[in-house]
């Protein structure tokens, strides 16, 4: 039988403590072959730590509520095999950084659906028939987008965020790849351009593409999202050519 079939003895040290004082304790369990981080924690739950706060739903990778740190890196716990971690070292599971902690694994995330408020909607363009036709290239581009499952890691290990606590002055990558998806789609009508670059802050990224390594959902965050805002942002504000042929564009319609 291959490795990654087996089971065995693991210990895990997770994090137990509130917004106060907390501290990684120490505990060890038998495994079954094929089992997740998140199954680990669960089996400690129901044997051993019956007080022990988790956050979990779907135990598929497609609610986002399992997030945790898994040696030290933003992960799904349910995604999260444990033969597929070093055996000869204890696995750590604590909660996410970024974010004010509950108790134990369960973090505050309320900030992010707060941001989320402050995003205004699709927002059809004028004029349009009432049932809306999209190219096939169109769709592709702002599909990938559709997929985040809002877990919030690309958020956690966002140094703007994690370091140096900047959550007054940048939305952080998942709400870029929502502005990103709005911007980029042919048949929204609103200028979120102000939006982008002043109250979302997207010139404080630095496109070290932190984000994009974490995601679960593969969105390449950074590159398909991120850059092209900042383009967008640049083309708007600072283009002189774009300056003039909206300056002309506004006379026109002050003669007709």
């Amino acid at each position: 039988m291959s490795t990654e079939m087996k089971g065995g003895h693991r210990q895990l040290k997770i994090w137990r403590g509130d917004r106060e004082t907390g501290q990684l304790v120490d505990y060890e369990l038998d495994t079954e072959p094929g089992m997740v981080v998140l199954d680990a924690v669960l089996e400690i739950q129901a044997s051993q730590e019956p007080d022990l706060a988790v956050r979990w739903n779907c135990k598929a990778a497609k609610c986002g509520s399992c997030s945790a740190e898994i040696n030290g890196k933003p992960q799904l716990m349910c995604k999260t095999r444990l033969d597929h971690l070093p055996a000869d070292e204890p696995i750590t599971v604590e909660p996410m950084r970024a974010f004010p902690q509950v108790r134990d694994l369960v973090t505050d995330v309320s900030w992010n659906y707060r941001v989320n408020e402050k995003i205004p909607p699709f927002t059809p363009r004028e004029g349009l028939p009432n049932e809306y036709l999209m190219g096939q290239a169109d769709t592709d581009r702002v599909s990938e987008f559709r997929k985040c499952i809002e877990c919030f890691m690309c958020q956690d290990v966002c140094h703007i965020l994690r370091d140096h606590r900047l959550q007054e002055k940048y939305y952080g990558p998942r709400f870029m790849v929502r502005l990103a998806s709005l911007d980029m789609h042919p048949l929204d009508g609103l200028d979120r351009t102000d939006l982008i670059a002043d109250q979302a802050g997207v010139g404080l990224c630095n496109i070290t593409k932190c984000c994009t390594e974490v995601c679960p959902e593969g969105i390449k965050i950074t590159d398909n999202a991120i850059i092209p805002l900042k383009e967008r942002v640049a083309d708007q504000r600072y283009d002189p050519l774009l300056k003039i042929f909206k300056r002309k564009g506004r006379q026109g319609r002050k003669k007709v």
